[in-house]
């Protein structure tokens, strides 16, 4: 008998339990679709933007295409004096400096006396000269003698023979005398003065070659010096050199006759047009480069030798795809463009981007040719998609 109120009892509890399970069901179910709504409503794609015609005339688009463009290689270099109008000016016989007429920097003109010395070799080369002259004068007169007396049949042929031989060694010897004086320096007129005169002069003149400035002058008054020392330095710096090395992985790029441009920070960044004339023909070993060479007019003498200078060469054209620099938008480390999906309507995309050229910038990728950017005014189109990320 006591059962039966504990079978309803569970009963009516199974019941009231269900109940409230589906009552919780329904209140959630109405939760999840309260909240299903906002989520639908922020599926909106903020990376689009739509623009006022207002603000439509602050914008110019750009239709995305490939430009021809050129890397550049910069490159360490030097100003060096042009060997072919340098003369490194030395004497011709050892010998004391007896007068200096040239001081550093001074201009000089071809043919010009630098310095004036005292030799003694000179002085005894052109002693055996005058002895040889005489030597000649002797065995001359010896000759004509023998004819006589062959003609008179006092001596015979042989004689003749032997002093005709003597006159003939005679002029070697004249000949050697003379060519030794040239050697050293004396010139054609002053060694036929010397056969009339028979005037010894111990002087020599140290003569430049070229006509240019003295760069270098390493003598002194007293100083005796020979024939292998290096006196002044003559150049002509109407031209100089700009010569750099190119690392042996670039050198395709280099082609003879190809205009360059130098910079010289020490003439604040001037630059100067310039033409490769020389490329080397060796890698270095020890640096694996190729020397080049380019040829500057320096006719106001601007530029100075061992100045430091950048020499920039360009790579042969080449079509890539790219960009207006402006058009560009740099975010949170990033490249984007705004490019158009409907008239005044746009998108932010995200691209990969290359070397500058110009005013141009390469693309690598993100975008296609063909496609519209925004150009001018990006800066404004990213302002108006900011906005309506706070609305």
């Amino acid at each position: 008998m006591t059962a039966q109120p504990i079978t309803t009892h569970r009963f009516f509890g199974k019941n009231l339990l269900l109940a409230f399970c589906m009552v919780g069901i329904m209140l959630t179910g109405c939760s999840s679709k309260e909240e299903a709504a906002p989520a639908k409503a922020k599926t909106k794609d903020v990376d689009i933007v739509d623009i006022t015609n207002q603000l439509a005339k602050q914008v110019t688009l750009h239709t995305t295409g490939k430009i021809e463009m050129r890397d550049t290689m910069r490159l360490p270099g030097t100003i060096q004096v042009d060997e072919q109008r340098m003369a490194r000016i030395g004497a011709s016989v050892t010998g004391r400096v007896k007068d200096i007429e040239a001081t550093l920097g001074q201009k000089v003109n071809n043919g010009q006396v630098l310095a004036t010395l005292n030799s003694t070799e000179l002085a005894q080369s052109q002693l055996v000269y005058i002895k040889a002259a005489q030597q000649i004068g002797l065995q001359t007169k010896a000759v004509s003698r023998a004819k006589l007396l062959q003609e008179a049949d006092v001596i015979g042929s042989a004689e003749l023979q032997r002093r005709e031989a003597e006159l003939s060694a005679a002029q070697a010897d004249l000949n050697a005398a003379r060519d030794q004086l040239i050697v050293l320096g004396m010139s054609e007129s002053a060694i036929d003065k010397l056969s009339k005169s028979g005037q010894i002069h111990s002087y020599s003149n140290v003569v430049s070659r070229i006509s240019g400035n003295v760069i270098s002058r390493k003598v002194n008054l007293g100083q005796v010096v020979q024939p292998a020392e290096e006196l002044f330095i003559i150049a002509d710096l109407s031209h100089v050199w700009v010569v750099a090395e190119v690392p042996e992985q670039q050198i395709d790029l280099i082609k003879i006759g190809e205009e360059v441009l130098v910079e010289i920070p020490a003439l604040h960044n001037k630059q100067y047009t310039a033409k490769l004339i020389y490329e080397g023909d060796v890698v270095n070993p020890e640096t694996r480069t190729v020397t080049v060479r380019c040829d500057i007019e320096n006719s106001d003498r601007e530029i100075k030798p061992d100045m430091l200078v950048s020499m920039l060469i360009k790579s042969s054209p080449e079509s890539k795809l790219a960009l207006p620099l402006q058009s560009i938008v740099r975010e949170n480390d990033k490249t984007y463009v705004y490019v158009q999906l409907a008239p005044n309507k746009f998108r932010l995309r995200e691209v990969e981007l290359g070397p500058e050229y110009m005013d141009m910038v390469t693309i690598t990728n993100g975008i296609s040719e063909g496609e519209v950017v925004v150009n001018d005014g990006a800066f404004h189109v990213n302002n108006e998609r900011k906005i309506k990320e706070l609305e």
